[in-house]
């Protein structure tokens, strides 16, 4: 927003939330999270052409954001607050929508092939990119590299000495179904999977992509990601 006097700010808002298009888009956004650009137009059922003109308007607006994530561009409200403003419009005109919004599902913890996918697979691969452990991609691809610090994958009990790619591919970033954020696919993202299933943090559940946090894992995930909440019961 910068320095924009408030009432100028304010009609730029209006203007854009006047169109029925672009606000339905930021309406799912604001109930169903993250969507690709794809993803929008089937759930709003319209034109890809026809929605990126909208898409860019709201971008142009700061109203979302848009992150490159290797061949995918994934976007978001710029602002959580403005999921208020949309609640408060619709219940201002009549709406049921005034009610909470549903949310995605949790989706905390599951596999993607042969590695660690769901809420812990993205926040494990954030938290990769933080330590330095790895450098993310540039958004022109998926590749993966290690970073600055490789050492950091021994916190989570993986010796980075011993990883060999041979003909797969080290690491890419592997777009999560539900969050729409990456989780580590590719060889590495492979070995912290048995990694951690060889020191009981998670255990394979009975469905083919069922994992299962540890009580004695919970304790180990938290303290690793802080405000991570995995729901063990």
């Amino acid at each position: 927003m910068g320095n924009e006097p408030v009432l100028t700010r304010a009609t730029q808002v209006a203007r854009e939330l006047a169109d029925p298009l672009r606000l339905l888009v930021l309406q799912t956004l604001a109930s169903e999270g993250p969507h690709t650009a794809s993803r929008l137009a089937e759930t709003l059922r319209v034109t890809g052409p026809r929605l990126g003109n909208h898409l860019a308007r709201l971008r142009d607006a700061g109203l979302v954001d848009v992150e490159h994530t290797g061949r995918h561009a994934v976007y978001r409200l710029a602002d959580a607050d403005l999921g208020d403003v949309l609640t408060a419009l619709l219940c201002y005109a009549g709406s049921d929508s005034g009610q909470e919004s549903p949310r995605p599902p949790r989706d905390i913890v599951r596999t993607c092939y042969d590695h660690t996918a769901g809420l812990l697979g993205v926040r494990l691969f954030a938290w990769l990119v933080d330590r330095g452990a790895l450098r993310a991609p540039d958004g022109r691809t998926d590749e993966v590299t290690l970073g600055r610090d490789p050492a950091a994958l021994t916190e989570i009990g993986v010796d980075p000495s011993a990883i060999t790619a041979g003909r797969r591919r080290l690491a890419v970033a592997c777009l999560d179904r539900t969050h729409l954020l990456p989780h580590l696919g590719g060889e590495l993202g492979r070995v912290i999977l048995d990694t951690l299933i060889r020191d009981d943090v998670l255990r394979r559940g009975r469905g083919d992509r069922v994992l299962t946090v540890t009580p004695a894992g919970a304790g180990f995930l938290t303290a690793l990601l802080p405000g991570l909440d995995l729901d063990v019961t």
